[in-house]
């Protein structure tokens, strides 16, 4: 049973912003140093939101921004918090060849926004979390790889 308890997965429906922070700051007070977070889903789903909440539970007082342009914004708490957004990495070649391979494997709490384009690099205790949106605009976000 040891590789299925450990993709446990699960919904949570998200009406507003503020449930959406809420639930970043549940998973973030459920991280611990050496946690890798993969954030999945379509532009303005709430991604940074989570972002914000994980943070937020890391007692993290910086305002913490989508990283686009930058590619990793790192910030100190109770854990390092690094957070990066591969929006503009064309894949995994791309992502080697800046050296982002060790991120995957710092101490403190490594955050990833579109990392689907580095699938193939991810660890096996990466943590998923995936956003979609319904027709009435609720954010629907699973969490697969940690017990919440």
């Amino acid at each position: 049973m040891g590789d299925m308890a450990e993709m446990t997965s699960r919904t949570f429906v998200c009406a507003t912003e503020a449930e959406t922070m809420e639930l970043g700051r549940r998973i973030g007070r459920n991280l611990s140093s050496g946690s890798l977070v993969s954030l999945t889903g379509p532009l303005g789903a709430g991604k940074t939101v989570i972002a914000k909440g994980i943070a937020q539970a890391m007692n993290i007082t910086e305002a913490v921004v989508s990283p686009t342009f930058t590619l990793v914004q790192e910030y100190e708490g109770d854990m390092d918090l690094h957070h990066l957004d591969l929006y503009r990495i064309n894949g995994a070649e791309d992502f080697e060849g800046i050296g982002g391979e060790e991120l995957l494997y710092e101490k403190g709490v490594t955050l990833i926004e579109w990392s689907e384009k580095i699938a193939e690099l991810l660890p096996s205790h990466t943590i998923f979390i995936a956003i979609s949106i319904n027709d009435t605009q609720e954010r629907l976000i699973e969490v697969k790889g940690m017990n919440l």
